[in-house]
């Protein structure tokens, strides 16, 4: 008994010492979640669409394999047994099992470019996987165009996104880039704002692969090469618009491993709560030390 009641006071303390301040408008927590939803579905159907021919061209070259810069698939000449491929440029990769050939469920080894968990819907099927695609596609526009305007209404994307010339000095961002190396997180007051690096991914994400995902994925359309034939020539063509869209997609989800991993280093409940209802726990201590 003793020992619990001395243990209540230090939890009082501690909870003293956590002060709730306000990190995310309402407007950035609502476009965040639907982005998620959203970005998921895009890329597990986009993959489906992709494996509906597993290469990728350049320029005006057509869908010939010799010609492209990079395929996946499976040869049966190599051995008895057919192996998967990645083959990117001048170099090929043995990847059976996962890309090329990869099992599935009642265990047999079948020719596909991404295996089936990775693809929505994990059969094959390519109308469905356009429908899942295109139908997702034009919410996450939407969303993107609500979130920019919110954005600026707000200030969120010029206070909160846009690096100072204080912080864009190569000491500050090398100093920044250390930190993360390290893994040593912001503490006290400097949680309520991005860090130069956060800024410089999120500008990079909203300014330039979201724009270029969504403006490639238009290219590819016919309707829309229809009414607007200039489009597919900004990227170099078709297929330059499809490879350029494939990219940005796997950047973008470099983008996410990369943030999931920050997110659940720097303390997952905390950033969640953040997001979902605006709220993050900072030092108090901090706080009353500030002049």
């Amino acid at each position: 008994m003793s020992e619990l009641r001395e243990a209540k006071p230090k939890q009082t303390v501690a909870a003293r010492r956590a002060l709730l301040v306000y990190r995310h408008a309402l407007a950035t927590r609502v476009t965040h979640w639907i982005n998620v939803l959203c970005v998921a579905v895009l890329l597990l159907s986009g993959l489906q669409i992709f494996n509906a021919h597993p290469a990728l061209y350049w320029g005006q070259a057509g869908a010939d394999p010799e010609k492209a810069v990079l395929e996946m698939g499976a040869d049966a000449s190599a051995s008895e047994a057919p192996t998967g491929f990645v083959r990117l440029g001048a170099h090929r990769f043995n990847t059976t099992g996962f890309l090329g050939i990869s099992r599935a469920a009642d265990g047999e080894m079948i020719e596909r470019g991404f295996p089936a968990w990775a693809t929505l819907p994990s059969w094959r099927d390519l109308a469905l996987g356009r429908r899942w695609h295109f139908f997702f596609a034009w919410i996450f526009v939407a969303n993107l165009l609500a979130y920019f305007a919110a954005g600026l209404a707000n200030g969120h994307l010029w206070r909160d996104l846009l690096p100072s010339f204080k912080e864009l000095r190569p000491k500050a961002l090398l100093r920044d880039a250390v930190d993360h190396l390290k893994l040593r997180f912001a503490s006290g007051e400097r949680p309520r704002r991005y860090n130069p690096l956060q800024k410089l991914a999120y500008l990079a994400v909203v300014l330039v692969l979201l724009p270029a995902m969504v403006l490639t994925g238009l290219a590819m359309s016919p309707g829309i090469d229809a009414a607007f034939p200039w489009l597919p020539g900004a990227f170099g063509g078709r297929q330059s618009a499809r490879t350029i869209h494939f990219i940005s997609a796997s950047l973008i989800l470099f983008f996410i491993a990369v943030h999931l991993a920050m997110v659940l280093l720097a303390g997952p409940w905390n950033e969640l709560r953040a997001m979902i209802t605006g709220r993050f726990a900072i030092s108090k201590e901090a706080v009353d030390e500030q002049p």
